[in-house]
């Protein structure tokens, strides 16, 4: 049995409760990033992000059995089946009983605990050189890099700053529920490698989260196939609106030039330059030529206005639109699109 120094009679952790120490938080901290419900941050202060991961996990003892909210196959284990009857709301506070849960769960081998790094920043760094020498046969390595400053901030484990213990696999947290400790899906490592149950099976952890080249193949398979299969479909949930309003129908471009000319994918810095800017405001942009849908804010996405962002219509090819494709539909898909097409200028 996991021995847990926040397992005291009486204890009860949570936000403006004051009996605990910084260590039982960090420790607390600790265990909710290795099993997944804390995207990060382990610092000893019970702020809102670890009271919103408290509440995920006990939301999963009550209603997690272990499907898919994607078709991406069965969870490993059912982690409802750890609760028998001691968790019975998801109040975000952490008692005895939630602690005896916690900790079952920690000794569970069926549970595959998030991976860290004894060293993450020269791991990082030897990702990032390894992803340099990949080929632009399939996917212009601009684009890729682009989303991966987006995804990960270009990291594949967090990298631990001054009162911030944190060296866990980096993860991202969808809330698409309509309550923010409901944790729809997770994206994983650098490319951010998205699962829909959770946990994640031990072929995950070992196939695709510890190894970041595999990762990334993750990222740039699921950027070919919306190239593919997403952007001129002969069904609305298949096609790009802003493609489509822009471009056409027409065939799908991945370069302005023939593949045996040596800037085959590979020169769209200059694509990019060439192509020339344009604004997005707040409220006063549309989304594509023909919706009166315009820029705003939403959940992810605070700020809804951009300067210098690439003219997609001009660049010369669909990586654009299968960016937004990328990261789904609506108005987030279209702030995900301008800000990796920043990012892309940057690189």
């Amino acid at each position: 049995m996991a021995l847990l120094s926040y397992r005291q009679p009486g204890l009860v952790l949570g936000v403006g409760l004051t009996r605990a120490t910084e260590l039982q938080v960090t420790d607390l901290q600790r265990d909710l990033r290795a099993l997944g419900y804390l995207r990060k941050g382990i610092d000893g202060r019970f702020g809102d992000a670890t009271r919103l991961a408290v509440a995920a996990l006990q939301h999963d003892l009550l209603a997690n059995f272990g499907e898919s909210r994607g078709g991406d196959g069965q969870a490993p284990l059912r982690i409802a089946g750890f609760n028998r009857g001691r968790v019975a709301s998801p109040t975000g506070e952490v008692d005895e009983a939630l602690t005896a849960c916690i900790s079952e769960l920690l000794d569970e081998p069926r549970f595959p605990k998030l991976p860290s790094s004894a060293n993450p920043a020269a791991a990082n760094r030897a990702a990032l050189a390894g992803l340099r020498l990949l080929p632009s046969d399939r996917a212009p390595m601009t684009f890729i890099l682009a989303i991966l400053g987006q995804e990960s901030g270009w990291k594949h484990f967090n990298e631990p700053v001054r009162g911030d213990q944190d060296a866990f696999l980096v993860v991202g947290l969808d809330t698409n529920a309509g309550e923010p400790f409901i944790v729809t899906s997770r994206g994983y490592g650098m490319g951010q490698y998205t699962l829909f149950h959770h946990p994640p099976r031990p072929e995950e952890v070992e196939g695709v989260m510890l190894d970041p080249a595999k990762n990334v193949q993750r990222a740039i398979d699921e950027l070919c196939e919306k190239l593919e299969d997403f952007l001129i479909g002969p069904t609305p949930g298949t096609r790009a609106d802003d493609r489509i309003a822009e471009i056409g129908a027409g065939p799908l471009r991945r370069c302005k030039y023939e593949s045996r000319d040596p800037r085959f994918q590979v020169d769209c810095k200059n694509c990019l330059l060439r192509a020339g800017t344009r604004e997005i405001r707040d409220g006063a942009t549309p989304l594509h030529a023909d919706t009166a849908e315009t820029y705003a804010p939403t959940q992810y996405y605070r700020e809804a206005s951009y300067r210098g962002v690439p003219d997609r219509s001009k660049i010369g090819c669909d990586w654009p639109y299968a960016v937004r494709r990328y990261n789904g539909s609506g108005v987030n898909s279209y702030h995900y699109q301008a800000r990796v097409l920043l990012r892309a200028l940057e690189l």
